[in-house]
């Protein structure tokens, strides 16, 4: 599955006609490329109004990405139409990044060494650091998702469980797992009526945010890497006991279980205890979102016995980008500039669709109003400073389709986790060669 579709999968594609009115389709306007559902692209459509009520002089036209945008935009750029900014993601950006598709933005930072170092200061560095790749500042952090777990209060204190509330303070696998194993409900014939644990992003990569939370990272170094540690027995005893949990412990659905519901529909009618996912699904399990029966709040991801202290979460962030052979550039980057700035991630921080990435906009009211809903917040505010890339290499689409084979044989039980350590030496070799 592409890792894009985490933000996706529950909402289909702004129509068209919402997008009026943001620029024409003259020549001389910035072309935005980006890729949301439709209340994310409002928000964005928020910004833009900003942005060109306080710069009349530069008009900004949108462009939605389809499902598969890295092709998309690839294939914009070679017939010479690349768009002047870019959504980013960070398993994807550095095949653009080689590709010379992307400006290096450290070409531009280095013009304004005053605005650079309070942008710097302001910045977390696991999100400002995700878009730096070889000598070169490819993007800028425009949002943090990062994953954790919902969790519904009303079940979690019928069980008279009460989860952590911040990273530094992680529960362990064999806590998290009694958890579990308390909160999931069988009818007299054996069949769960509910769920402790459901997962709502792409299964393997959630397998691996566990095997990094029992001690290992998943590659080394995780930017550019030159080899992976899947077959080290910490990352692999993490996914093992990941997979476990709808394969031995049936305390979360399985492949099978999945086809017929999806994780946030179980979550939203109370037939799941607890929800792996990002921010993405704030608005949906929000009041706003049409589930007012659900009084949900949030937890870490638990820590293995070769983990911790804390627990720590992928990075889950988008940024802008700016395309090399941009002939706007000077007004993209004004744009950029705006949308990852303190007005932008201002706006960014009281829409309650995105977590800001500057520590200004965290920090500000409209983001805690936004989620007045909430009562452990710092699993939001305090997820960048512990957020890890999980990989970012040019290889990584060749890498990526090795492995969800591999990895998805364990999740559905069809080998032991160990196993996957015979996958190395091939996964390695794509890696050296790059793209």
């Amino acid at each position: 599955m592409n890792p894009v579709r985490r933000r996706t999968l529950l909402g289909s594609m702004l129509a068209a006609p919402i997008l009026a009115g943001c620029g024409g389709a003259g020549d001389d306007a910035v072309t935005f490329f980006f890729q949301a559902r439709p209340q994310e692209a409002r928000t964005r459509l928020r910004i833009i109004d900003e942005f060109t009520r306080r710069h009349p002089d530069i008009r900004i036209r949108t462009i939605m990405s389809g499902p598969d945008p890295l092709q998309q935009m690839l294939t914009y750029c070679a017939g010479g139409k690349c768009p002047d900014v870019l959504m980013s993601w960070e398993m994807l950006y550095a095949g653009l990044a080689e590709r010379g598709v992307l400006l290096d933005l450290r070409t531009l930072l280095d013009r304004d060494p005053a605005y650079a170092a309070t942008l710097s200061a302001d910045s977390y560095r696991p999100l400002y650091e995700t878009f730096d790749y070889g000598a070169g500042q490819y993007a800028l952090p425009e949002q943090w998702s990062g994953v954790f777990l919902y969790y519904n209060r009303k079940l979690f204190e019928q069980a008279g469980i009460r989860p952590p509330g911040s990273w530094s303070q992680a529960w362990t696998f064999d806590e998290f797992l009694a958890a579990a194993e308390t909160l999931t409900h069988r009818g007299p014939d054996g069949r769960v009526r509910q769920w402790g644990f459901a997962d709502a992003w792409v299964p393997y990569y959630s397998a691996a945010c566990f095997g990094m939370n029992n001690g290992a990272q998943w590659f080394s170094p995780p930017k550019a890497p030159t080899r992976t540690n899947i077959g080290d027995p910490r990352f692999a005893a993490g996914i093992q006991f990941y997979a476990d949990l709808a394969v031995r412990h049936r305390v979360a659905p399985n492949v099978a279980d999945q086809l017929s519901v999806s994780a946030p529909d179980l979550f939203s009618s109370g037939r799941a205890a607890m929800l792996l996912g990002g921010h993405w699904l704030y608005s949906e399990f929000s009041r706003l979102g049409g589930h007012a029966d659900l009084d949900f709040d949030v937890t870490v991801l638990p820590v293995g016995p070769h983990g911790g202290p804390g627990a720590i979460t992928d990075v889950g962030c988008t940024g802008l980008a700016i395309a090399a052979d941009s002939p706007r550039r000077e007004q993209a980057w004004e744009f950029v500039k705006f949308a990852t700035g303190p007005v932008g991630q201002a706006i960014i921080a009281e829409s309650g669709l995105f977590v800001p990435v500057l520590r200004s906009a965290m920090r500000s009211p409209g983001f805690a109003r936004a989620h007045a809903n909430i009562g452990n917040l710092e699993v939001f505010t305090g997820g960048p400073d512990v957020s890890r890339p999980l990989v970012i290499t040019p290889a990584w689409g060749k890498v990526d389709s090795l492995l969800s084979r591999g990895c998805n044989r364990v999740l559905r039980g069809a080998a032991q986790a160990d196993s996957l350590g015979a996958m190395s030496g091939d996964i390695d070799a794509l890696l050296r060669a790059g793209t």
